[in-house]
């Protein structure tokens, strides 16, 4: 079985997994990419995943106006489908936040953090064949969490043992992933990711580090972003 066929295969026991667990309020909406947006989240695999890679980057959970449309983490439109070349149909969650629709690539909203980093990337690279060469990029946790008024909830902020119950899914799924790809180094996007890393791929030979999070919400990632995580990874001996 080749990378990328190994891949889907763990996305699929993963999307699977996922489904079946239950959240309590304030949560009051979950949207699962893996199972309305798997078309262009099977596409990147298929494209970019299909070889062993020297960086894994890993994210926290998706964006709502990234992920969550286009089912790629950190999925601002534009790079995905412009970069990428990357534009499969996304169908609509269910149920769905009447605040927080999906529109996949009609979408007109942009996902900062997406554009930081797919950016941060073309600028390095050119294309995106010459990134995906060595490098690659998943998200921790699938699932979108939403409070009944539309409120993002990030799952660090999830009760105890829905968390842990989460963590053990998204675990086995990311030691799929590097047993897979067996990465020289694993970056978290951010000091969730790098935990989780930590947490269950320190036995697997990978050098685990992070970078900022280029989120808009981080006063750090609002003044030179690129420049800020292009630093990090220099100082690690990644680029």
């Amino acid at each position: 079985m080749g990378h990328a066929d190994t891949l889907i295969k763990a996305a699929d026991q993963l999307r699977k997994a996922v489904d079946k667990l239950s959240f309590s309020e304030p949560t009051a909406y979950i949207y699962n990419p893996l199972r309305y947006a798997w078309a262009p989240h099977k596409a990147y695999i298929e494209r970019y995943g299909d070889s062993r890679k020297k960086v894994l980057f890993m994210g926290m959970n998706p964006g709502p106006f990234g992920m969550a449309q286009t089912g790629i983490p950190f999925g601002e439109i534009a790079a995905i489908r412009d970069w990428m070349n990357i534009e499969e149909p996304v169908k609509k969650p269910k149920p769905e936040h009447p605040k927080r629709p999906v529109d996949g690539f009609a979408c007109t909203r942009s996902e900062v953090s997406g554009r930081r980093l797919w950016g941060a990337f073309a600028d390095r690279f050119g294309t995106a064949k010459a990134f995906f060469k060595d490098h690659f990029v998943i998200n921790f946790c699938p699932l979108v969490f939403m409070e009944e008024g539309g409120k993002n909830r990030t799952p660090d902020k999830l009760p105890a043992d829905e968390r842990s119950e989460l963590e053990l899914i998204c675990q086995k799924h990311l030691r799929a992933c590097v047993s897979c790809l067996e990465p020289d180094y694993i970056v978290g996007i951010g000091r969730f990711a790098e935990d989780q890393a930590n947490a269950c791929c320190a036995d697997m030979g990978a050098t685990i580090t992070r970078i900022l999070h280029p989120s808009p919400a981080s006063p750090l990632a609002n003044k030179g972003w690129a420049e800020k995580a292009t630093a990090e990874l220099q100082a690690a001996g990644i680029w």
